[in-house]
């Protein structure tokens, strides 16, 4: 891929689209932690769960658009973790907050299984990801996460009680979808406009989606402590 750039006033600013779509990404996140948080269920773990999900994603695109693009020329490659560990945790978060929310409607076992391995995979994948220094451990952590654990649970809740804030965290995982699968594939429309931000703008709607489900979301008390 060719990177692109441009300078002001001798400082080198490169793949600035990436940076801002990145910076675009972010705004979103924390536009929704900043609502969530006077949300009329805001005291309940799992809207907290989501809550800082997004404040930590906005944090790890802001990280990843600025120092993982603009400027990693003038550091060096081990500069990317911080961003990408911290996306890790978002993910994790966002998996916890869909457990969280379905739990009262799990049997006690399965919601407590989820719920530790929730943190086993977080752990793994960031040690993967720092041991081979390769963002494909990432990649393959948000699958997992978003992809397979927060769609499969608030599709459990959707099921069970038609809930319009799990079906619009559905949606949102199908953009996520799309955004994945254009960065798999590298997608391009212009070296100006490549796969990477064309992929941003596509998590950017993914994550105000979330935000408008998480904000509906309804909130079940009672778990079932059956076996």
């Amino acid at each position: 891929m060719e990177l692109t750039s441009f300078d002001i006033r001798g400082v080198t600013v490169m793949e600035p689209i990436t940076t801002l779509t990145d910076l675009m990404v972010s705004t979103v996140c924390f536009y929704a932690f900043g609502k969530l948080g006077k949300s009329e269920n805001s005291d309940n773990i799992s809207i907290k769960l989501y809550r800082y999900f997004f404040l930590t994603m906005g944090l790890a695109t802001a990280f990843g658009g600025l120092i993982g693009h603009a400027f990693l020329h003038y550091l060096s490659f081990e500069w990317k973790l911080p961003g990408w560990i911290i996306s890790m945790l978002s993910v994790a978060l966002a998996e916890r907050g869909a457990i969280i929310h379905a739990r009262p409607l799990l049997k006690k076992r399965i919601g407590d299984f989820f719920v530790t391995i929730n943190i086993i995979e977080l752990l793994a994948f960031i040690f993967l990801a720092m041991y081979k220094l390769k963002f494909i451990y990432v990649e393959i952590h948000a699958v997992y996460g978003l992809l397979v654990i927060l769609f499969s649970f608030e599709l459990f809740v959707y099921k069970k009680t038609r809930d319009k804030g799990s079906r619009l965290a559905i949606w949102s995982v199908f953009f996520a979808f799309l955004a994945a699968f254009i960065h798999l594939i590298k997608f391009s429309v212009h070296k100006w406009f490549n796969y990477l931000d064309l992929s941003h703008v596509f998590m950017a709607v993914s994550s105000y989606i979330l935000y408008r489900g998480v904000i509906s979301m309804n909130i079940y008390e009672k778990e079932n402590h059956s076996s």
